[in-house]
C-alpha cells in the first residue's frame, strides 16, 4: 500500500508538471543568439514550488482574463531564481491566475538561463526574451484582448532585474524588429528585485548573467539605477527591509533614481518578510 501511495503521488506530480509545461508556447520562430545543442531543461517540484532549470529554448504561457472583445491590461511576469533557475509557480503561473481573477491578462515568461553552451552572448539572452514578449503582446493585442497602451513588465528577484532592464533599455533593441512596434513597457512592477550589479547587488545573479571575466561596462549597463531617464516607465516596488538575499538598497536606490527624474513611482517597504 505504501509503495502504491508513493507511486501515485509521483505520477500525479509528474503528469501535473508535464501538463503545465505543455502549455508553454515557443517565444520565437527562430531563436536569436542561440547555439543549437542538446536541450538540458529540467523541471522539479520541491515543497510545491515548480523550478525550471537550464532553460535554453524560451517560451511563454498566456493567461487571458476572459474570452470577450474587451481590451484589458496585460502583465508580463518574469519569475526569479538568480539567473540559475526559474521559480515558475509562485512567482509565475500563480501570479498570472491572480491577475486573471481581477480582470487583467498575464503572460508568464520562461526566459533563457545564461549559458555559454547554448548562447553566443549569454548576458543579453534574458533581455532579448523579455523584449520578444513585449513585442508579441503588442503585435497580437487585438487577437489576445490586450490594450496595447497598458502592457507592463513584472519581476521577482532576478526576474525583477529582467523587468527593470526592460524598462531601462527598451530602446536598445536586441531582437529582430521589422515592424514599428515599441518595446517600451507602460509600467514596471518590481518585487524584491535585483536592480544593481554594484557592491550591494546580488552577486550570484551578477555572476550567472555576466560570466567571467566580468567587464566594467557590463556592470554599469546592468546596474539599472544608473540608467534611469525621464522616459523610464512608472514603477511599483515592494521589498522587505530584512531581506538577507537581495538588500533593500536595491529598491530604495532605484526609487530615488526614478524620483530624481520625476518618474512616477511608489515603493512599499515591509519591516519583515525576508526574500521570496
Amino acid at each position: 500500500m505504501k509503495y502504491f501511495y508513493i507511486t501515485t503521488c509521483f505520477l500525479f506530480t509528474y503528469f501535473s508538471m508535464s501538463s503545465l509545461m505543455s502549455q508553454y508556447q515557443s517565444l520565437y520562430t527562430t531563436i536569436p543568439n542561440y547555439i543549437k545543442t542538446t536541450n538540458q531543461e529540467a523541471v522539479t517540484n520541491t515543497d510545491g514550488i515548480l523550478r525550471i532549470e537550464k532553460v535554453s529554448e524560451p517560451a511563454y504561457q498566456y493567461f487571458r482574463a476572459a474570452q470577450d472583445n474587451i481590451q484589458r491590461p496585460c502583465v508580463i511576469i518574469c519569475p526569479g531564481g538568480g539567473y540559475r533557475i526559474l521559480a515558475a509557480s509562485h512567482e509565475g503561473t500563480e501570479v498570472a491566475t491572480f491577475f486573471n481573477s481581477i480582470g487583467v491578462n498575464a503572460m508568464v515568461l520562461k526566459y533563457r538561463i545564461p549559458d555559454t553552451l547554448h548562447q553566443i552572448n549569454p548576458s543579453i539572452a534574458p533581455l532579448q526574451d523579455g523584449q520578444q514578449a513585449i513585442y508579441l503582446a503588442r503585435k497580437n493585442a487585438v487577437a489576445w484582448g490586450i490594450d496595447p497602451n497598458k502592457i507592463g513588465i513584472m519581476g521577482f528577484s532576478a526576474g525583477g532585474h529582467v523587468a527593470a532592464s526592460l524598462a531601462i533599455h527598451y530602446n536598445d533593441v536586441k531582437i529582430e524588429l521589422k515592424e514599428n512596434i515599441s518595446l517600451r513597457p507602460n509600467f514596471q512592477i518590481l518585487i524584491y528585485p535585483v536592480i544593481t550589479f554594484n557592491s550591494y547587488g546580488h552577486m550570484g545573479s551578477r555572476n550567472n548573467l555576466l560570466g567571467t571575466p566580468i567587464l566594467e561596462d557590463e556592470i554599469h549597463y546592468f546596474s539599472n539605477e544608473e540608467n534611469v531617464t525621464d522616459d523610464t516607465p512608472p514603477a511599483f516596488i515592494i521589498h522587505a527591509k530584512d531581506d538577507k538575499t537581495v538588500p533593500v538598497a536595491n529598491s530604495k536606490n532605484y526609487y530615488e533614481a526614478l524620483q530624481s527624474k520625476q518618474v512616477p513611482a511608489e515603493i512599499y517597504l515591509f519591516e519583515k518578510g525576508g526574500h521570496g
